[in-house]
């Protein structure tokens, strides 16, 4: 896999009906996952991970707000960037998140990867995702 550099916009509790939206206007496949198919949740229907992905290699990722996290308009776009090369994605993160705030420490998650969220020194939000082992 090669890695992925994309936008991920959070939304305050309509992530299904933007990213449907953004499906009408860019077609391609769209992907969303509820908070509830992984587990308690108390908002089990909202949007934990939505990707759109269009044959000419668009991609735009989005999810609701997480229960307990406040949503701040203005405060809703994040850099995503993926892949399964973890060495090279867990030296990236040590960049990023050096002199910034971590929000997520890079650790493996309840969907298989590793996973970590930060803002860094210059106020960016950034999210890194290493695939784990499919299978």
């Amino acid at each position: 896999m090669a890695r992925l550099l994309n936008p991920y916009i959070s939304f305050a509790g309509n992530a299904r009906q933007a990213m449907e939206f953004y499906r009408g206007v860019f077609g391609g496949n769209l992907t969303l996952n509820t908070f509830g198919e992984f587990g308690d949740a108390p908002e089990p229907d909202k949007i934990m991970h939505g990707m759109l992905e269009t044959d000419d290699g668009l991609a735009l990722m989005g999810a609701d707000t997480p229960p307990g996290t406040d949503y701040q308009a203005g405060n809703t776009m994040a850099v995503s960037l993926s892949g399964d090369e973890g060495d090279d994605l867990r030296s990236i993160w040590e960049k990023l998140s050096a002199g910034g705030t971590v929000s997520v420490p890079m650790e493996k998650q309840m969907w298989g990867d590793e996973f970590g969220m930060c803002v860094d020194q210059f106020g960016v939000a950034w999210m890194v995702n290493i695939a784990g082992p499919k299978g």
